[in-house]
């Protein structure tokens, strides 16, 4: 009789186990989910890193280069220097 009731006794702790390792906190499809998110977001970060890497040397380049400040200043302002004319050629 004693040894029925420890052959049940491990028969339920070993479903207890093999549900926590399978459903429960900390189980495999738990572990499979972070890891899919932790290599979303390390794909996110080096995207963001790279966007900064642009920034900062888009910043260096305006802080030390006059011609990329009169670049600046054409494209995104539309400002021309003084002695130059503008001609706005419109297609049909």
């Amino acid at each position: 009789m004693t040894r029925r009731r420890l052959l049940i006794l491990l028969l339920l702790m070993l479903v207890a186990l093999q549900f926590r390792l399978w459903v429960g906190s900390g189980s495999w499809e738990q572990i499979v989910s972070l890891r899919r998110d932790i290599a979303t977001q390390t794909s996110h970060n080096a995207e963001l890193r790279n966007r900064n890497e642009r920034l900062l040397g888009e910043v260096y380049s305006l802080k030390h280069d006059l011609d990329s400040i009169e670049e600046r200043a054409r494209n995104d302002m539309g400002m021309i220097k003084e002695g130059e004319s503008f001609y706005l050629i419109i297609e049909e």
